[in-house]
């Protein structure tokens, strides 16, 4: 087989990312300033007016998303993956900083209340990610500084009482920051009750973030790998569930599909829900609700109501979560937080206590009661991690749990031949870490989501490339990607193949060559939806957000992999009791 790994337009992003681990070996603190030529250079697709003088609102967007509301504030980032790392460099205090949090990325924070943050990081891929935000927000605060020395704005802002900016002050700020209205209307809904304070704080002085990274060897990170396992495993225990003795189906997906799909709790709760959104001015929520009922589709009505619950959990506080929580216990969910190193959520779901009466009704034809009750298998489901994180924590969990029956991966992805919504289903990953090409035999089609899917296409047969970073991309990069054939972007499908290929084969995975995955002792299934079209200028994960669009295609995916659960533990239950027939029979 011929390949033509994806080289062309992708120096600017070595020589980048060469710049900074360089950078990053001193001992000492470095300056972000030091790498904005280099990010600069990259003419990165999510950066696409980095060098020019205007901001870049979608970037702004897209780095206010994942980075805490604390980053006004901060001139130091320390990075480490356990406390301890924090604790040897002297920050004995570590344990006492406030929990800070973004909702664009799931990573543990602390902020020591003044001028540092403290990220705590899993793997290299966390450095990727964060370096590059880093410096695009130091860049684009620096613009809009530049842009606010103007007495007039300046005054406005300091004299802003709170709540929205009038439509007269808001054309004035458009003009001197030469954005648009609406741009500004866009940043206004992401910092809230931030927005006039956050754009003072710009005018009044430059930003310089200094970064240090007190811990970033190879064994560091798979420490912090095993101190998230021991966590794990040891809080099971204490539900006298053995992880390591049970089969296990792994999927990496997020912490609310699975939950809402097996507790019932958003159709029992429907009526709550409907008064909520008609109370609190949720508007277009209630018309979609009204129009929902008006048609047959019961699938879009429960789709519809995960997508409330998770509003109403929470505006309505812990009484809600509670009850959720209850019934999530009765059925044998487990929720357990990783408390002390990076934040990457688990879930253990015991297939035997699962009540029947309660899943959506997408799973019932192939959820047999009678069957399930016996079954001792376990499902294990992590927040999705990033990039080397899922190598690190799937090689972790191959090592340990007693057998591995299914390996199942959701994530948002971006695409270059579809549109946002869609579903791809790649069979051919190619994996910028360690340049391998897989091939490998995924156990999804077309036909096993496309009966759940309202909206969006489904596009199985589908060659995915695995990148270090969703800033490390340009247009020159992407463009060899399509015209080999890669049309399915995303970080982690390369690094849990690779752990794949570790699971089964008395060896570490090979670099740089076609890795030939069929022939795998258990079940590989790997979904994407589409979150963003960045060969559309200007149209990446800046530019919006999935909201309720992006609904329909994380539960056909969910829906998809769960019923591919069902059927192969029914298999497996059936060839137990076969076994154990002969067996009788031989005797």
């Amino acid at each position: 087989m011929d390949r033509t790994v994806p080289k062309t337009g992708s120096e600017e992003i070595q020589l980048y990312m060469r710049t900074y681990y360089s950078l990053l070996r001193s001992s000492h603190m470095i300056q972000i300033e030091t790498l904005v030529e280099s990010h600069m250079a990259v003419e990165s697709s999510l950066h696409i007016k980095a060098r020019e003088l205007e901001p870049d609102v979608s970037a702004l967007l897209y780095i206010s998303l994942r980075l805490p509301d604390c980053m006004v504030d901060v001139d130091s980032v320390l990075v480490g993956q356990i406390e301890r790392s924090f604790i040897e460099y002297g920050y004995t205090d570590i344990g006492e900083w406030q929990r800070v949090s973004a909702p664009g990325r799931r990573r543990r924070m602390l902020s020591n209340g003044q001028t540092a943050l403290a990220v705590f990081i899993a793997s290299r891929s966390d450095i990727d990610d964060l370096v590059p935000t880093l410096t695009a927000y130091q860049i684009e605060w620096n613009k809009i500084h530049a842009l606010l020395q103007v007495e007039d704005v300046r005054r406005l802002l300091s004299e802003h009482g709170g709540g929205r900016l009038s439509e007269s002050d808001m054309i004035l700020l458009a003009e001197t920051l030469y954005v648009s209205v609406e741009d500004l209307r866009r940043l206004e809904v992401v910092w809230g009750e931030r927005f006039a304070p956050t754009l003072l704080a710009m005018s009044q002085k430059r930003k310089q973030i200094g970064l240090q990274l007190l811990a970033g060897s190879l064994a560091d990170y798979r420490r912090a790998t095993a101190y998230w396992w021991t966590e794990l495993s040891e809080q099971m225990r204490a539900e006298d569930i053995d992880l390591e003795g049970r089969p296990v189906y792994f999927v990496s997906s997020n912490t609310h599909c699975l939950v809402n799909l097996l507790t019932g709790f958003a159709q029992r709760e429907e009526s709550n829900l409907v008064e909520y959104i008609e109370r609190y001015s949720k508007g277009a929520l209630a018309e979609e609700y009204r129009a929902i009922q008006g048609s047959e589709s019961r699938k879009s009505l429960d789709n519809f109501l995960y997508y409330v619950l998770k509003k109403y959990l929470a505006d309505k506080g812990q009484k809600a979560r509670d009850s959720l929580a209850a019934d999530e216990r009765t059925i044998g969910i487990y929720r357990v937080p990783s408390r002390y190193g990076f934040d990457i959520e688990a879930q253990v779901i015991e297939l035997k206590r699962l009540r029947m009466d309660w899943l959506d009704g997408r799973l019932r034809d192939v959820a047999v009661e009678d069957r399930l009750t016996t079954s001792d298998a376990l499902i294990l489901n992590i927040d999705y991690p990033l990039g080397m994180a899922a190598y690190e924590l799937l090689n972790r969990i191959t090592e340990r749990v007693g057998s591995l029956h299914g390996v199942y991966i959701m994530g948002k992805a971006a695409t270059l031949n579809g549109r946002v919504g869609d579903v791809m289903i790649p069979n051919v990953v190619h994996d910028e870490h360690s340049q391998n090409t897989y091939l490998f035999p995924n156990c999804f089609s077309a036909q096993d989501i496309a009966p759940y899917l309202t909206y969006g296409m489904v596009l199985d047969n589908q060659k995915g490339i695995s990148v270090p970073g969703t800033f490390l991309q340009n247009p020159r990069y992407m463009s060899v990607f399509y015209q080999e054939g890669y049309t399915d972007i995303e970080m982690e499908a390369g690094p849990f193949l690779s752990a794949t290929y570790e699971a089964f084969r008395p060896k570490l995975h090979p670099f740089n060559e076609i890795v030939n995955l069929y022939g795998v002792s258990f079940d590989v299934g790997f979904l994407h939806y589409a979150s963003d079209t960045p060969m559309s200028k200007g149209k990446n994960l800046g530019t919006g957000s999935l909201s309720y669009s992006g609904i329909d295609p994380t539960y056909a995916t969910a829906v998809a992999i769960l019923r591919r659960i069902f059927l192969q533990e029914l298999g497996r239950l059936s060839s137990k009791v076969s076994s154990l027939t002969r067996s009788v029979d031989f005797r």
